[in-house]
């Protein structure tokens, strides 16, 4: 896919000479006259790269390049300087500018300089991938502010004992997270055993969990080894925790307390070197208050606490995804050289995927599959996300005779979507259609706090 930049300067002739250039270097361009327009395009067309020019009308380059960091800090950016204006160009690089030209300008210099910019920015999203890539599992990628901060915690407890819980969503990936955690640590090549505890009746799971000794019950006829046992060393992880049922919880805060557990039928005491990870997609605390989960145990699996965020509260990480997954499955499928039309990309920044991840593969290896002449369009996706959006909408408003400012209308409406939310940006945004970082923006334009 052909990458697109954001050029953004207030003199028409060079804004029609970098628009002219770039284009026969085989980028697609955005064009801005001021900085405000430029932010605008910034956050709605999410382009690969930005060309500021230091000095334009509304907001400056320097402020423009201060709000995109602070939107996106690996966002790459160039800024254009005045001949001789080399303390702005300092101040610009200090502000996370990847680079600076200054006019006069060859065009083969600012050509070398964008590919330059171009290939930190893959740099930086290849680092990003690299963090949330599990043991050869690649489905957890992302770059948004909440995926970092997962990223953060991982790295920060992966080498300790601690016990985790890893709550969120079906499909946003709390498996390859207790796998990133296992292979952070000093006990990365030792077992990793995996159960998921709602996948097994109630009556086999003690025995699965720990082992039974010869003659436990009708059928044993030697001793069996529980999962406990084989991830001696090592971590040891037990998906969909809240479906375990309340005779095993006793046993499970044992040996979270205890270190120690007896096989099913057996007298011996096993010490148990064993790292817990635990994950759910059910509310613990609820199941506490309703009787059904121990209060107790709940304490001793969430030690540390990890929630993956589900997809449409970072949607900023969609094209990432898109990209990723059609890579994934046209090497898997042999469909070399796919382009994606821009509307399918729009449009799934606006479906929230209540599937997550898992639904997002799902979509793309079917996209994938179904697109014609080295070309995925809408008619590629599922009938049953593309029916909503074909379904004609009523004007929610009607424009009145007198007319409106603009400005007013959307400070209202920012206003009324964060006090009908409480203050949470990240549900505000999705009342309006619109990233959270959009959001933020608007607020700082109208001084919301």
């Amino acid at each position: 896919m052909s990458k697109t930049v954001l050029i953004a300067d207030d003199e028409k002739n060079m804004r029609w000479i970098l628009d002219k250039n770039l284009g026969e270097w085989g980028f697609k361009t955005l064009l801005a006259e001021n900085g405000e327009e430029a932010l605008n395009l910034f956050m709605e067309a999410d382009p690969d790269l930005a060309i500021l020019d230091l000095r334009m009308p509304v907001l400056d380059g320097l402020t423009v390049l201060s709000r995109i960091r602070s939107i996106n800090e690996r966002f790459p950016v160039i800024i254009i300087t005045a001949h001789g204006d080399t303390n702005s160009a300092v101040k610009a690089m200090k502000l996370g500018a990847v680079d600076y030209i200054s006019k006069p300008f060859v065009m083969e210099e600012l050509k070398l300089t964008i590919m330059r910019a171009l290939n930190v920015g893959e740099l930086n999203q290849e680092i990003e991938f690299l963090r949330s890539e599990v043991a050869g599992e690649t489905t957890i990628i992302g770059q948004s502010k909440k995926m970092r901060a997962v990223f953060e915690l991982i790295e920060q407890v992966a080498d300790t004992p601690a016990t985790v819980l890893i709550t969120g969503e079906s499909g946003t990936g709390k498996e390859l997270i207790a796998g990133a955690i296992h292979q952070g640590s000093s006990r990365s090549s030792k077992p990793y055993v995996r159960i998921n505890c709602g996948a097994i009746p109630d009556n086999l799971m003690e025995s699965e969990l720990f082992g039974y000794e010869k003659g436990a019950f009708t059928g044993a006829d030697k001793r069996k080894p529980g999962r406990f046992d084989r991830a001696q060393g090592g971590t040891i992880f037990l998906d969909e925790i809240g479906e375990l049922s309340p005779g095993l919880q006793v046993k499970l805060l044992r040996v979270l307390q205890e270190r120690e557990f007896e096989r099913v039928g057996g007298v011996e005491t096993i010490k148990a070197d064993v790292r817990v990870i635990a994950a759910t997609n059910r509310d613990l605390q609820q199941l506490v208050e309703e009787g059904k989960f121990r209060e107790d145990l709940l304490y001793r699996l969430k030690v540390i606490h990890i929630h993956v965020p589900p997809l449409r509260e970072r949607k900023e990480d969609i094209p990432l995804l898109i990209e990723f997954f059609i890579k994934k499955y046209s090497r898997e499928l042999n469909r070399n050289n796919l382009t994606l039309d821009d509307d399918v990309t729009r449009f799934l920044m606006r479906y929230d995927f209540p599937g997550n991840i898992r639904e997002m593969e799902n979509v793309i290896e079917r996209a994938v599959i179904l697109s014609r002449d080295g070309r995925m369009t809408l008619a590629s996706l599922p009938r049953d996300i593309l029916k909503n959006s074909m379904t004609p909408r009523k004007d929610i408003f009607t424009l009145p005779e007198e007319g409106v400012l603009l400005d007013h209308v959307e400070e209202s409406l920012v206003r009324q979507a964060l006090a009908k939310t409480n203050g949470n940006q990240t549900q505000a945004a999705q009342l309006l259609g619109i990233t959270r970082y959009a959001l933020k923006y608007r607020m700082e334009k109208y001084n919301i706090k």
